[in-house]
């Protein structure tokens, strides 16, 4: 019996649950084992879904939905965030990518209308492959993550109108140019269509379909305004995938926004992984095989160019070597939008069937290459390092020789995030001499201006640590998200200065076993200090004395936090007796018709008959702590009470306009 596509589609996802399994097992990443459940059931190999109509079927729906979700994630106040990386980066990578590609082609013969669609295709970057490890790697703060994250917005903002300039290149040159015009005005047809949708269309539909509370209902209608914006755009000769990412973008800029993410989300992974088998399912293996040596020498030459522009852009922005080799790599690959562009370019006649397959093969093995790229940067970078390359390159930029000679007995601070900011305040008002190193040259600079002793540079170089005098400092501070600087930056510090004590904080409890191996004098995990905190503000909420919460939570962090990490071993707590917990503190404010207001505290009887007590009073904000009987409760007053919870809703009464329960 012949097999309907639903069928298909569930025998692929239930294959590739399989495949993913396997994968888990082996640590291959994710996406590699997606493109393999494609490869395998396709004509080449299984043949499960052996009909070239069906795959392209398939693959234009997981596109449609992929870039639906990417556009409802994107959001224009992302910008702000990594705007110099965005529009510097952004628009340096893609323009010196584009150029390298569109050169090489035309060298190698090919037409200049197929050059710039080469030059468009190698210019994209992996969104959903890198963003993914970068996330799994808690990178996304560091600064590498920052440069790359901007960067990868710019590519996809610019991926569409790159679609809407592919169409025209099927004419020559010549009717290109005629058709600049149409071009423009179709984009401006976009722009105005998407601003429209933004400020009018979208939020009075949405705002109408959530005064029904229906989910249900609310879910139908985000996807509808996905679907009629890829048919809008699919029926005046555009692609769909355009419209869905358009439609993604309006919604992510109404106020609705998070609750649409929220209902598309859990869904989000299925059109990833429906879009990534497709493309699998495309490749030809008896082409890949057939032409090896071609093919390898393509993804090397792509992966060079790319890394090579990558580093040489993140060099323009200012960042240290080791920045460099960590974004160039991680931008090295060929991305999903780029598969999008090539099926148009292939519809148009713009890339011939071999040409076409020659581009999968590459663009697939540059993608299943990158996860390990990325993961041997860090390595790589240090091997780039210990190179004779010019001081320059190795971020040699931290300051004047005098900084040595000037300060002794310092902080070291490395890293000027949120706890480097907090940390540099407190020594300031300490009085306790201190040197921050960042990476970030604009925060450098911004910061340099207000009089701070910031210094520019990778503290994994040692000759930036011995600018700092790391050899005369008594503490050096550690407060970076990159987990592999870290250690390395740990090993430096201490072939520099074997006494100084160090303190790293650290995202994750599994790092503190490796950082005290490499010499870490104390680590400080987030995970568990806001487990401490959290249960000493619940403590406080029981009324307990602050001196058994401080005993309790130093016993918490003690050896390492051994009590939270082996709760089996029967470590023994202080004894901690909570007698109080049938009580609690209410806040009330006088009514000025209220049967208490203008009568003393004697008067009102709360003791006697409710048993309560007011342990402050707060007027036109001074506050009087243990007021005496004849304290007379005026209208505005603020009343803290003491006393049973049952009680105390009898008592607040008093103070309303309410009739007071005896």
């Amino acid at each position: 019996m012949e097999m309907t596509l639903l069928w298909s589609i569930s025998l692929v996802l239930a294959f590739s649950i399989l495949v993913l399994l396997l994968c888990y097992r082996f640590r291959i990443p994710e996406v590699i084992g997606l493109l393999l459940t494609g490869v395998i059931a396709g004509p080449s190999v299984l043949g499960i879904f052996a009909n070239t109509h069906e795959i392209d079927y398939i693959a234009e729906i997981g596109v449609v939905l992929l870039l639906f979700t990417i556009g409802m994630e994107f959001s224009f106040k992302s910008l702000l965030q990594v705007k110099k990386e965005f529009f510097v980066g952004g628009t340096l990578q893609v323009l010196f990518t584009f150029t390298a590609a569109l050169v090489l082609s035309v060298l190698l013969g090919l037409s200049l209308n197929t050059a710039i669609l080469i030059g468009f295709l190698i210019a994209l970057s992996s969104t959903a492959i890198v963003l993914r490890l970068l996330q799994e790697n808690d990178e996304l703060g560091t600064p590498h993550g920052r440069i790359i994250l901007g960067i990868l917005i710019f590519q996809d903002v610019i991926a569409v109108p790159m679609m809407l300039v592919i169409p025209f290149l099927t004419g020559s040159a010549g009717n290109l140019l005629e058709t600049i015009p149409l071009l423009i005005f179709e984009i401006l047809a976009m722009i105005a269509l998407v601003v429209v949708g933004t400020a009018w269309i979208v939020p009075k539909v949405l705002h109408r379909v959530a005064r029904t509370r229906s989910q249900e209902l609310f879910l139908l209608s985000v996807a509808v305004i996905g679907l009629a914006m890829a048919w809008l755009t699919s029926s005046i000769g555009m692609s769909m995938a355009l419209g869905a990412f358009l439609a993604g973008l309006i919604i992510s800029e109404s106020k609705f926004s998070h609750q649409a993410l929220g209902n598309i989300l859990p869904f989000r992974y299925v059109f990833t992984s429906i879009f990534f088998v497709s493309i699998g399912m495309l490749l030809d293996i008896g082409y890949l095989i057939s032409h090896p040596a071609l093919i390898l020498a393509a993804v090397v030459a792509v992966l060079l160019i790319k890394a090579v522009v990558g580093g040489a852009t993140t060099l323009i922005l200012g960042y240290p070597m080791r920045t460099v080799v960590l974004v160039g790599l991680a931008l090295s690959q060929v991305g999903e939008f780029s598969f999008i562009l090539s099926r148009i370019g292939l519809n148009g006649g713009l890339l011939s069937p071999e040409i076409y397959q020659f581009f999968l093969a590459t663009s697939i093995l540059t993608m299943g290459v990158s996860p390990f790229l990325m993961g041997a940067s860090p390595f790589i970078s240090d091997l780039l390092c210990r190179l004779p390359l010019p001081a320059r390159l190795k971020s040699d930029r931290c300051g004047p020789e005098a900084v040595r000679d000037a300060v002794r007995d310092h902080i070291v601070i490395i890293g000027y995030g949120l706890n480097g900011r907090n940390l540099s305040r407190a020594a300031k008002s300490a009085k306790v001499p201190y040197i921050i190193i960042e990476m970030n040259p604009d925060t450098v600079a911004k910061e340099a201006a207000r009089g701070e002793p910031i210094h520019y540079g990778d503290a994994t170089n040692s000759l930036i640590l011995e600018h700092a005098n790391v050899g005369e400092a008594r503490v050096v501070v550690i407060a970076i998200s990159d987990a592999a600087a870290t250690r390395r930056i740990i090993t430096a510090i201490r072939q520099i200065n074997p006494r100084v004590r160090i303190i790293v904080r650290t995202r994750y409890l599994s790092e503190m076993k490796p950082l005290y191996a490499l010499g870490a004098s104390e680590v400080i995990p987030e995970e568990f200090e806001t487990s401490v905190e959290i249960f000493a503000r619940v403590l406080r909420s029981y009324l307990v004395p602050r001196d058994s919460i401080d005993q309790l939570t130093a016993e918490l962090r003690s050896e390492n936090y051994e009590v939270l990490r082996c709760p089996t071993r029967g470590y023994a707590l202080s004894d901690l007796n909570v007698p109080l917990s049938n009580v609690e503190i209410a806040t009330v404010q006088v009514r000025e018709d209220a049967p208490a207001s203008g009568k003393s505290i004697k008067d009102v009887e709360l003791r006697r008959k409710y048993g309560v007590t007011i342990l402050m009073v707060q007027r036109d904000s001074k506050p009087v702590y243990n007021p005496d009987a004849d304290t007379k409760l005026l209208p505005g007053d603020t009343l803290y009470l003491f006393g049973n919870p049952e009680k105390l809703s009898g008592a607040v009464r008093l103070f309303s306009a309410e009739k007071p329960v005896s």
